[in-house]
């Protein structure tokens, strides 16, 4: 059993390419089955050197991972030819950071932001998916999971204030 996406648009891309590797997700976009859920989890390591961070450096850092979102993301699914490829998941590893904005510490909090923001982008409601069908570009293949993060990100900012 091979683990790894056989889709022949994948070697138009390298990951000695810092956009390329970046936009994978670190190589986890990859992944034959369930991509996004692996950037997602490539993300956590991502959240992980960041929390330690005071809050305003925390947004500052994911508001850069967001606009520099824009270029990767567009930069790679040219390079490739494809509209956002399920391969390119530097949108869940924005949108994971997004969702664990101010969140509480602890392993059972990043577990439920990861579960939140998943159910989100897979979800799709309204408007992500009227966004993630109508915007292209980088743009485009990033609004839907910054706004699942959002989603996710009040949600879990809800849960602990309820919880706490």
């Amino acid at each position: 059993m091979n683990l790894l996406s056989k889709d022949p648009v994948l070697a138009k891309l390298s990951l000695k390419n810092p956009i390329h590797f970046l936009a994978l997700g670190f190589g986890s976009g990859l992944v034959a089955k369930a991509p996004g859920t692996f950037g997602t989890l490539a993300a956590i390591p991502v959240f992980l050197l960041m929390a330690p961070l005071s809050l305003p450096w925390y947004i500052a850092l994911t508001v850069i991972s967001v606009l520099a979102g824009f270029y990767i993301c567009d930069k790679a699914s040219k390079d490739m030819g494809v509209h956002d490829h399920g391969a390119i998941v530097w949108d869940e590893i924005a949108g994971l950071l997004i969702t664990m904005i101010a969140a509480p510490a602890g392993w059972q909090w990043l577990a439920i932001g990861f579960l939140l923001f998943r159910l989100f982008d897979i979800l799709k409601p309204w408007p992500i998916r009227w966004l993630d069908a109508k915007v292209h570009g980088g743009f485009g293949i990033m609004i839907d999971d910054v706004l699942a993060g959002i989603f996710a990100m009040l949600c879990l900012q809800g849960l602990a204030y309820y919880l706490a």
